[in-house]
């Protein structure tokens, strides 16, 4: 159902600023997620290809 009623103006900026707070949350949750993903596809690439191609042998000495 559709409220029909005019709104108080500070009514109106108290829930446009709840509105940018939550979009603000779930900006950064979208954030957090994808950079969980991009690690969790690194440590899945690692831990599968050849350790010789990420640690070759000598590659500590000068």
């Amino acid at each position: 159902m559709v409220e029909t009623r005019i709104k108080l103006f500070a009514e109106q900026q108290a829930e446009k600023a709840r509105r940018e707070q939550q979009r603000r949350v779930y900006r950064r949750n979208q954030v957090f997620g994808l950079l969980i993903l991009a690690a969790a596809i690194c440590a899945w690439w690692l831990w599968h290809t050849n350790p010789r191609w990420i640690a070759p042998a000598g590659w500590w000495r000068p």
